[in-house]
């Protein structure tokens, strides 16, 4: 994979990384993108956006420090790693994201993000957290990608600080139990639920399940079997990064199940299903979001999962708020974005509106304004540049309703969004979307 640079054409569209040069290049990820899979690296796109400096005069004098240095917020992500792929799409949204804001500007001033790698393992994330909290001082912290990682983030370095914590991308259902930390994209628990829904309603009455061993793998699993109405004949967990998974299929397989259900990743779950396919195993396939990406199709045989369904979060892909983004996304980058692109992009366009509708640049600031500035009280808008207009008017907080490309946001009283669901189906070796389901 070569490096996923980022060639706006400002200055001010960087991503402002620490610990070497230029972005992490994107280890164990192969040549072609999980966002739409032309093998574009979103490098090479220029929209020609970025001609002012960002200082029009919009500065409200809210910060005392010199209104020509940016505003710097944190990103843990998973830049190599198992998630990888989801670090990748993250980085295009986040990206689209920047340009959009520093057009306009945040109180004549640009926004930087510094971005860490979490390697997508717990211990990489704490440590990438406390270099942007401890040592850059961020006072907002946009991560991670999984739930077990943000968790990690929030229990060994947030928590009992003044630091916002907003994931761009984790479903795991325990994170509801942490109203502390706000998550862009939905909890789990409605997928688990659609996920039951849909293999009863296909007829099946018995399933068997392997699930990765973590936090998101297990609360998902967990979800599902309460749910579901029929017989869990096969429920064990597998590890990651494992070269063979030949001992889990097999016993899946003499489970005597005709529906399997995989928690996985896509390396892993592209492993499980070679093994699969070369034992000659068959069974109906269904699957929580993090076994689908160009990943698992390029490293699978044509016809291994065919019919396989998957349930995924959605962004509203009919709202005009999406299909302008989409535009824009694909003009930008070649390719049509993945709903984790979209989380990435309104996590940036959140903290930028919290910037600018407190009172200060800090963490007790940001807190009080961060999940206002997307509530139901204000007018609603759906582009920074509208909510940054009502804020510059003198416009507070709550006068604001932002309403994301990923949906409407609405952070409830356990920092859970309101969420969109899509049922995918396996056809020709592609992605087909079959049915949208509401969180």
């Amino acid at each position: 994979m070569s490096r996923d640079t980022t060639d706006l054409a400002d200055r001010r569209t960087l991503l402002k990384l620490t610990g070497g040069a230029g972005l992490v290049a994107l280890s164990g990820c192969l040549s072609t993108t999980d966002d739409g899979g032309d093998g574009s690296d979103g490098s090479d796109g220029d929209d020609g956006s970025d001609g002012d400096d960002g200082s029009d005069g919009s500065d409200d004098g809210s910060d005392s420090d010199d209104s020509t240095e940016a505003y710097e917020v944190g990103m843990v992500d998973s830049q190599t790693g198992s998630l990888s792929a989801f670090g990748e799409r993250n980085q295009r949204g986040v990206n689209l994201a920047l340009s959009r804001v520093n057009e306009v500007g945040i109180n004549g001033r640009d926004l930087d993000i510094v971005v860490e790698d979490s390697e997508s393992e717990n211990q990489g994330g704490i440590a990438a957290a406390q270099k942007l909290v401890n040592q850059d001082g961020v006072p907002f912290l946009i991560g991670a990608v999984g739930s077990g990682v943000s968790l990690a983030i929030y229990e060994s370095v947030v928590e009992g600080s003044d630091v916002v914590q907003l994931s761009q991308n984790s479903t795991g259902l325990n994170l509801t139990e942490f109203p502390g930390l706000l998550r862009m994209s939905p909890s789990g628990r409605s997928q688990s639920l659609a996920l039951s829904n849909l293999i009863s309603d296909d007829g099946y009455d018995e399933v068997a399940i392997t699930y990765v061993n973590n936090d998101y793998g297990q609360s998902l699993t967990d979800a599902f079997v309460n749910a579901y109405d029929g017989e869990i004949v096969y429920n064990t967990p597998h590890d990651q990064d494992q070269q063979s998974y030949s001992s889990v299929i097999s016993e899946m397989n003499s489970s005597g199940a005709d529906a399997w259900l995989f928690i996985t990743y896509q390396a892993e779950f592209a492993t499980m299903v070679n093994e699969v396919y070369s034992s000659g195993y068959e069974a109906q396939f269904y699957g929580a979001d993090s076994v689908s990406g160009d990943n698992v199709l390029e490293n699978t045989p044509e016809g291994s999962i065919e019919e396989m369904k998957i349930v995924v979060p959605s962004a509203p892909v009919e709202e005009e708020n999406y299909q302008s983004f989409a535009d824009a996304f694909e003009s930008e980058y070649g390719q049509q974005p993945t709903s984790w692109a979209a989380y990435a992009y309104d996590c940036v366009i959140n903290a930028a509106l919290a910037i600018q509708a407190a009172d200060e640049f800090t963490g007790e600031a940001l807190q009080d304004t961060v999940r206002r500035v997307s509530g139901p009280e204000g007018e609603t808008v759906t582009s920074f540049e509208a909510a940054s207009e009502i804020l510059a008017d003198g416009g507070g907080p709550d006068d604001v309703d932002y309403q994301g490309v990923s949906g409407p946001i609405d952070f409830d009283e356990n920092g859970d969004p309101v969420g969109f669901l899509q049922v995918l189906e396996v056809q020709d070796h592609a992605y087909e979307g079959i049915d949208f389901i509401e969180g």
